[in-house]
């Protein structure tokens, strides 16, 4: 059975205000499903925005990249879960005990709510890697820390779509790949510097993308995510 191409989409609210938020999901309408609320937004509007998209029967990417020691993170762990929040992420820099913690709170809390664990941040390249200490490359790095993140019972991972199609001959096809970094063809990469396609990603074996700058600032929010929909298949 064909999946609807709006469980694969998920739009970043990378805005400022409820308000601003609020504009995107009404100018996207139907053609999405769920949301991502990161640090930007979470840091300006607080949980209020998060309980307003849930009461409206959105689903919810909350990208807060949790990374401490385990009892705090397992505690934010559990304030989320209070939320009713679809997804969340820790980083898996943060060890295989951190790992577990998050897994195990989330699971007493909310057993459908689903740990995804960042991996390599789609603004490094090698040479970044090797600024902070890390050799052998991202996609080497990006194996290990997936490896590391199933192994302690998360759910899923974030990397990007240039790694997924590794991850899934090395690790298979039970668990999600969450890929940022996804520009429709023709726009430029911002910030990022693994970028890929929306088609190229979910050929490549990605199960979720995450989508911005190109839907909320287009003139036309709701046809350009008809648009990024149209690739998705």
């Amino acid at each position: 059975m064909k999946t609807d191409p709006r469980q694969r989409l998920i739009v970043a609210l990378d805005v400022s205000t409820a308000l601003a938020a609020r504009n995107v999901v009404a100018a996207v309408g139907d053609s999405a499903h769920a949301y991502k609320v990161g640090m930007q937004l979470f840091t300006a509007e607080g949980p209020s925005v998060v309980q307003e998209l849930v009461s409206s029967g959105r689903r919810v990417f909350l990208d807060l990249k949790y990374h401490d020691i385990p009892n705090t993170v397992a505690a934010a762990v559990n304030q989320a879960a209070q939320l009713k929040v679809s997804m969340l992420t820790v980083h898996a820099a943060g060890g295989g005990k951190m790992l577990t913690a998050a897994v195990e709170a989330s699971q007493n809390a909310a057993p459908e709510l689903q740990i995804l664990a960042v991996t390599v941040l789609t603004s490094l390249d090698d040479t970044e890697l090797g600024k902070i200490g890390l050799r052998g490359g991202v996609l080497e790095q990006v194996l290990r820390m997936t490896a590391l993140s199933l192994s302690n019972g998360c759910h899923g991972v974030i990397a990007s779509a240039q790694e997924a199609a590794a991850l899934r001959e090395e690790f298979g096809s039970n668990f999600a790949i969450v890929t940022p970094g996804v520009r429709p063809a023709g726009s430029g990469p911002h910030d990022q510097a693994r970028v890929v396609t929306p088609a190229e990603a979910i050929a490549a074996g990605a199960s979720h993308i995450v989508v911005g700058r190109p839907i909320t600032e287009a003139k036309d929010p709701a046809g350009e995510t008809r648009a990024i929909l149209s690739q998705l298949g």
